[in-house]
């Protein structure tokens, strides 16, 4: 593990605009002693590195958990998964959820159990929808402990809706099948589990995901069936949020799988509250696109006692829809391994004949051996059910009923088998009727004031992280882990790198360049570099290397680029490395990231949740330079001319005191202007998260000179380095 001394340094000579400088008295190295050079920084050849962009992963890749060594390992990556999901969710830091103020109505009974009508807002004007399952009759003495309170399970459907009706002919194909008992229960298979649920004991509720059955304010068009982009979404990423899906609404990590995901866990919040409801055991169960929601809801919520996150545990596809997918949810990672995240907790699930079909041999066992790490294998369960396909039949419905009989401690006989009853209604499964009409506001009108409240919230939950109110523990807390989830590649050990130069030399304005490569072993990556040799002698120079991100081009004929500011840098020092990030492979148009092309998805996500944005790459490549050269005598020093600093800004505080200092030219550039997600410069979350203010306070204590347009105050930056009594550190300087 890295240590350093957390000491301070003054800020080197920054560049310049000037005319070029003259050269010609620098000394040119020999080819010999460059050599000996090669030969000291050249490590071994790595025949896997390439400079091209590793290909984009998308939701049908392939997933694997590799389970840490340790359980102090894995608490750790325990952590940073729940950051990354809270963030994916725009849960971090967690909106408000104050006490739910519910409208229970309408009881419809049948034998064993009754159902009553839900609906609450989970925030101002946004309302859930749902049905409350109950005891009855001969059952209503199950499962209650000593204070007369018994367990509930919350129960998310999935796609199909909790009314979704099977008809006769489609019945009698899944009895013959296996699949189901009862022409009459089964033809509505998500009540039939809560149902059951509730003649065993327990209080089970199951809510409309966003667009389904009685949640009418937004569309389910929009949530589960988007084909196209809408030309309101493209707008300046730091303007007011304006709609699902757009620019703004991206760059603060607003999603219908964050608003669905808060639909749940308010949801669970209206359950826990019950009088009736004993609140040490409270369980999740749900299937799909349901399955994705409970593995989300175990990573979040830690009242979770027990949990069957059905049909979406697999190495494989991760979920289809876009109510599935957000912006850094899966980067790095996968369902399986956020599923672990509820151990040691008990947690069952079946494997299919769908993307699930491999989890006894590509899954199970990895969740099976962290569970035996903790001592609790007997808390992981996946049955193979692989003879049927995508399913929450009564087969696999049958298995979770003996999981939360043993772990709700329900007492009851197994195996637990389902009874018919008569088939709920639609009008006995609507919410809304005359009594309790539904809500009005509706549509894109709905969309800005969902998004208008969620960063309203934000901005009040962010106040003592951001800008001139912001303290150091609040920018610890909550800002910090999130840029560091943002960028999450961390400065590489010496050892991980190696530099490889090659002949032949060149000489150019007076000056000795040679080309060459850093190679990052963990990411086989290659990043070129030239190596600008001047008069080591001369008595002005600083000591020391200058890291010289280029983002810009090459001259003529492939020749390297010379620049006065280049110029001016060379003369001042003894080294220049120039870290050649514009030659780089992007596959896109210049300016812009490479997208999935992930026909009928038309949503950001479905790139951003699985792969780094551009930036953070090369950010990547930055600290792999800085790694490769961190040992050079009298420091590094890394420069950043215009157009670099969306990854210079967090490589310089990522690289911390392995910098000796760093200077940046901003020249105005703000994330919140963007209005494109495949803009180059795009980072997912940012603008929530402080911009490139924020960036430059993440460098804090350690020296930091920014170049920028006139009248930008950097509030937040100012502030966390005067909070590390560190203001000598940080120049703020108007560009010339």
């Amino acid at each position: 593990m890295r240590t350093h001394p957390m000491k301070k340094y003054v800020p080197h000579s920054v560049f310049g605009n000037g005319l070029a400088v003259l050269l010609a008295g620098m000394v040119l190295v020999s080819a010999a002693s460059l050599r000996d050079v090669q030969a000291e920084e050249t490590k071994q050849e790595e025949t896997a590195a390439s400079e091209d962009l590793p290909d984009l992963k998308t939701l049908d890749g392939h997933f694997p958990f590799a389970v840490p060594e340790s359980l102090e390992q894995w608490e750790s990556r325990a952590e940073q998964l729940r950051t990354r999901v809270a963030m994916a969710t725009g849960l971090h830091p967690m909106l408000p959820r104050p006490a739910i103020q519910a409208t229970i109505h309408s009881v419809v009974k049948r034998e064993g159990f009754q159902v009553e009508k839900v609906y609450f807002e989970s925030l101002p004007g946004h309302f859930v929808t749902g049905l409350l399952f109950r005891p009855a009759g001969e059952n209503v003495s199950r499962g209650l402990n000593a204070d007369g309170k018994r367990p509930a399970v919350l129960c998310p459907h999935g796609h199909g809706g909790r009314m979704m009706r099977n008809d006769a002919d489609r019945m009698k194909s899944l009895i013959a099948n296996g699949d189901e008992l009862y022409m009459e229960s089964g033809s509505l298979p998500k009540l039939a589990r809560c149902a059951t649920l509730a003649r065993m004991g327990c209080v089970s509720f199951i809510f409309d995901m966003v667009g389904y059955a009685d949640s009418v304010q937004l569309s389910h068009a929009l949530a589960h069936r988007r084909h196209e982009t809408r030309d309101e979404e493209f707008v300046p990423a730091g303007s007011d949020p304006e709609l699902f899906f757009s620019t703004s609404a991206d760059a603060r990590l607003q999603s219908i799988l964050g608003l669905q995901t808060y639909n749940a866990l308010r949801s669970f919040d209206f359950l826990a509250s019950l009088e009736d409801v004993d609140p040490s055991r409270l369980a999740v169960t749900g299937g799909s696109g349901g399955g994705t929601q409970t593995i989300l809801l175990d990573a979040l919520e830690p009242r979770i006692m027990a949990s069957f996150p059905n049909g979406m545990v697999s190495t494989s596809m991760q979920g289809g829809c876009a109510c599935e997918n957000a912006c850094l949810l899966r980067i790095g990672t996968g369902n399986v391994e956020l599923a672990a995240l509820m151990a040691p907790k008990p947690m069952g699930m079946t494997a299919a004949d769908d993307w699930t079909i491999k989890m006894m041999s590509d899954g199970y066992p990895e969740l099976k051996q962290l569970y035996s790490m903790m001592n609790q294998p007997e808390n992981v369960l996946c049955e193979s059910l692989v003879h049927f396909k995508h399913n929450y039949n009564y087969v696999t419905r049958r298995i979770m009923y003996g999981w939360m009989n043993e772990h709700l401690g329900l007492g009851l006989e197994t195996p637990i088998v389902e009874t018919d009853y008569p088939a709920i209604t639609d009008e006995e499964g609507a919410v809304w009727d005359d009594k309790h009409p539904a809500p009005t506001q509706r549509g894109p009108q709905h969309e800005k004031s969902i998004l208008s409240w969620w960063d309203q919230q934000n901005e009040r939950l962010l106040a003592d992280c951001l800008g001139q109110s912001a303290t150091a523990s609040g920018f610890d807390e909550t800002i910090r882990p999130a840029l560091a989830t943002l960028f999450d590649l961390p400065l590489p050990e010496a050892s991980g790198v190696a530099v490889k130069f090659s002949e032949p030399v060149q000489h150019q304005s007076g000056a000795t360049v040679v080309s060459g490569v850093v190679v990052d072993r963990d990411r086989r990556r290659e990043i070129p570099i030239r190596k600008w040799i001047a008069k080591s002698a001369e008595e002005t120079a600083l000591p020391g290397t200058v890291l010289w991100v280029q983002s810009t081009g090459k001259g003529a004929a492939g020749e390297p680029e010379w620049s006065d500011a280049l110029a001016k840098q060379l003369q001042q020092s003894k080294t220049v490395i120039v870290i050649d990030i514009a030659s780089m492979t992007t596959d896109a148009e210049a300016g812009k990231q490479r997208t999935n092309p992930q026909p009928r998805r038309a949503s950001a996500a479905f790139t951003y949740g699985y792969n780094r944005p551009l930036p953070a790459t090369r950010c990547g490549d930055v600290l792999a330079v800085i790694a490769a050269f961190q040992n050079s005598p009298g420091g590094v020093t890394l420069v950043a001319p215009q157009g670099a600093a969306a990854y210079a800004l967090p490589a310089a505080a990522i690289a911390g005191p392995f910098l000796t200092s760093a200077v940046i030219d901003v020249n105005g550039f703000r994330f919140a202007d963007l209005r494109h997600q495949d803009d180059e410069s795009f980072v997912p979350g940012i603008v929530k998260y402080g911009d490139v203010d924020a960036l430059a306070a993440w460098r804090a204590p350690y020296a930091l000179t920014i170049r920028d347009s006139s009248g930008e105050a950097w509030a937040t930056t100012k502030a966390i380095y005067q909070a590390r009594d560190a203001s000598d550190q940080i120049q703020t300087l108007e560009r010339e």
